[in-house]
């Protein structure tokens, strides 16, 4: 066995090598009609003998129509963002957030250079609705903020929406993380979705309510020019992360305006209420920042904590379970199953970080009687509050669809409690399960196109209904139009009032 074991190892080694590069590149160039299609049949092998929710929620059958009609679609050579939409609308059948269609290296190496043009309105979208954010024209006199759109170039918002919706992964059926995506980047998934067009007809509401056309050009500066966005939280992600540093400070004070960008907290003592704002349990030293920020609410007397993961997309399990533990009352376990369908890659030719994988799965799991191989550990380890600075307090947590994986794992394990209230949206991450741990990454052989490849399933809570959906809100709030316009969060401004009526 030994002997076997080493065999297996050389060959993962020296396998496990396909280039993410492509030799002599130039910018979106295009692949042959032959190679992409067998960039589909690599990949569909590759899903099939490894992916550990495949058909959770979509039929074999159905995928493998999914695939057949996107390789007999292919009759002339594609773009890479043609290739890229091509293969992220089959994946994003899958119903996997953390199956992933990324651009290839080279792409992503060169894309800052082709930033611009671009369309020129940041917009925020939830269910059909289109609002302007802000826009990136400096005299821009029509397209305020609040402004609500009706129609880019003759289409409706349904057709704009539903195909950015195509090519983008989520768990399960909720739609909230794909509006949120698009919101943090409106122009991109425009220009991806639908090209770059010259002007735009755009169709919008008057401060009457009345329905008006305006023609704008794109968006094409000699330098980029900061977007105006609203003064709200509800601001996302990828917006909120790229706040301007201001110039002229030392070293420290860089690192402090970046660390202020992933985690802050801010105390009320007036009110005796405390505030903390996590986008990530990835960066930002976690663990110090937990330990200072829970000892300075017990310090001030808090008796309310508010903590916002509106953007926080989710990171490390194990920085989600510390931060639980601050304000769980009960002990708590990941996962009744985290299971995978092998101990190694198969095809481990495509799949970077199949040797790593192959180590670590010997570690953790074994097989069990149906046939899979489960991480017995986080099957039954229990973990337990904190002891130390723990919070009995009035707690709400603003949710929305950017919570997703690890941070949908906190608000899933504190929903139901007695002190906490869960205000927002539906999270964008599953709350009957995941793929969220092990995820090496495919390259496709021709295209150079990257797809995030999970290896375990997890099944947080057996109990939970498998419905596709993500944690639901005790109480839902959505933005409105006005909101935007006003600069309001209602969110914050709800938590308040829940406190308030304490």
């Amino acid at each position: 066995m030994r002997k076997i074991n080493i065999v297996i190892l050389f060959i993962l080694f020296f396998t496990s090598c396909v280039s993410p590069h492509i030799h002599n590149y130039h910018f979106n160039q295009k692949t042959a009609a032959p190679k992409l299609k067998e960039d589909f049949i690599v990949l569909k092998k590759i899903l099939e003998a490894n992916h550990p929710s495949l058909y959770w929620f979509t039929p074999k059958d159905s995928i493998d129509n999914y695939f057949n009609a996107a390789i007999n679609s292919i009759i002339d050579s594609l773009t890479e963002t043609e290739c890229r939409n091509k293969v992220a609308s089959v994946v994003s059948k899958i119903h996997c957030g953390h199956t992933s269609v990324h651009f290839s290296k080279d792409y992503t190496k060169h894309s800052e250079e082709h930033r611009y043009p671009m369309f020129p309105l940041s917009i925020k979208t939830w269910g059909d609705t289109m609002v302007v954010v802000g826009s990136y024209l400096p005299k821009d006199s029509i397209f305020k903020r609040g402004t609500i759109i009706t129609s880019v170039n003759g289409r409706s918002n349904k057709q704009l929406l539903d195909s950015m919706f195509d090519i983008i992964s989520t768990d399960g059926y909720s739609n909230t993380y794909k509006s949120q995506v698009i919101s943090g980047n409106f122009p991109l998934w425009y220009r991806i979705s639908w090209g770059l067009d010259t002007i735009y007809h755009i169709s919008y509401l008057d401060s009457s309510g009345k329905e008006k056309m305006a023609i704008i050009h794109n968006y094409s500066p000699f330098k980029p020019k900061k977007v105006i966005v609203p003064k709200t939280t509800d601001s996302i992600k990828s917006i909120v992360k790229s706040l301007p540093i201001p110039k002229g400070l030392s070293s420290k004070q860089k690192r402090q305006a970046r660390l202020l960008n992933l985690r802050s907290l801010s105390i009320d003592s007036t009110n005796s209420i405390a505030y903390m704002r996590l986008t990530t349990f990835a960066d930002g030293n976690l663990r110090s920042f937990f330990r200072r920020s829970f000892k300075a609410i017990k310090e001030h007397k808090a008796k309310s904590l508010i903590i916002d993961v509106r953007e926080n997309t989710g990171g490390y399990i194990s920085t989600s379970n510390l931060f639980t533990k601050y304000i769980i009352n009960r002990p708590f376990k990941n996962a009744d199953t985290l299971a995978a369908i092998a101990n190694h890659i198969r095809h481990p030719f495509y799949v970077r970080e199949s040797l790593k994988y192959w180590f670590s799965s010997r570690l953790i799991s074994r097989k069990m009687s149906d046939g899979r191989y489960h991480d017995r550990r986080v099957e039954t380890h229990y973990f337990h509050p904190k002891t130390n600075y723990h919070f009995d307090g009035k707690v709400v947590v603003l949710q929305g669809g950017y919570t997703y994986s690890a941070a949908t794992m906190f608000t899933s394990t504190a929903k139901g409690q007695d002190n906490v209230t869960i205000v927002g949206e539906e999270s964008g991450g599953g709350n009957y399960g995941n793929t969220a741990t092990y995820l090496p990454t495919i390259i496709l052989p021709n295209s150079k196109l990257r797809i995030i490849l999970p290896t375990y399933r997890m099944v947080m809570d057996a109990k939970r209904k498998k419905d596709g959906l993500g944690v639901q809100p005790d109480i839902p709030i959505r933005v409105s139009a006005q909101d935007i316009k006003k600069g309001i969060d209602v969110k914050v401004e709800k938590a308040k009032e829940i406190i308030s009526s304490e």
